[in-house]
């Protein structure tokens, strides 16, 4: 059953992605106005959630949604999965993602993700990427947007623990805007590069606002890592048992 459901889920997910992305170039072939493009590709999101929810059978609850802002802040948030560059735009729209630019040469997909001002940076760039980061990220806070950052630089495995990297923390100092740090455990259902995904609840918890005045950039990068580890810990103790594992050096990332 989890075969068929997972093969239903990508066929489907696929026609969805094929659709928004001509949306998006659509929209930006008619001139459309940036946040008018957002609003039109991100309707990509009720319809992959349904389908994550009715066909694959995952479902997710919100821990501290008290602790949501009224105006746009940085969301540092733990990666273990695809299925959280969906839910966080359900959680926190309108949202943009940094991503390695690669990602826009993708056919559908990345049209979609250009239509929506998402941050494309350049790995490889080394320092200027960091400047990339809290340029376009300025942009994007200015226009209204929330912008999502995953300070590992891949996705994890359930237990395992990457380098956080200081690029959201340097975006929020910049631009003056609080940092929400996320924990969760999707990639207990939906694994890093998996076919198949597992029926079951996702849990996302949502950590204090992490304010950035008078702190350094690399402090509130520690209180974010500090707060979702630990968080990560006492939701989740079975992906610990073993102790912690630490995630092996990814090229270079913000």
């Amino acid at each position: 059953m989890i075969f068929v459901r997972s093969l239903v889920f990508n066929i489907l997910a696929t026609l969805i992605t094929i659709y928004f992305g001509v949306v998006g170039i659509f929209s930006i072939a008619i001139g459309a106005k940036p946040l008018t493009r957002h609003r039109w590709v991100t309707r990509w999101v009720p319809a992959m959630m349904w389908a994550v929810q009715h066909i694959l059978g995952i479902t997710f609850r919100v821990i501290g949604r008290e602790n949501i802002p009224s105006g746009p802040a940085v969301i540092i948030s733990k990666h273990q999965s695809a299925w959280d560059t969906i839910a966080l735009q359900a959680i926190f729209p309108p949202l943009s993602f940094i991503l390695k630019r690669e990602l826009l040469r993708i056919p559908f997909l990345g049209w979609a993700l250009a239509s929506i001002r998402s941050i494309a940076i350049d790995r490889s760039a080394g320092k200027d990427a960091l400047a990339q980061v809290v340029e376009q990220g300025r942009e994007r806070l200015k226009e209204g947007l929330w912008v999502a950052v995953f300070p590992e630089g891949t996705r994890v495995a359930p237990g395992v623990r990457g380098r956080y990297k200081p690029g959201g923390a340097f975006l929020a100092k910049r631009a003056g805007v609080p940092v929400v740090p996320v924990a969760h455990n999707a990639g207990e259902l939906w694994p890093r590069h998996a076919f198949l995904k597992s029926p079951g609840e996702v849990v996302v918890s949502i950590g204090p606002v992490i304010g950035v005045k008078g702190v350094k950039a690399e402090e509130i990068n520690r209180r974010a890592r500090d707060w979702i580890e630990s968080e990560m810990s006492r939701l989740f103790p079975h992906h610990f048992q073993g102790g912690e594992r630490e995630q092996s050096e990814d090229s270079a990332a913000v």
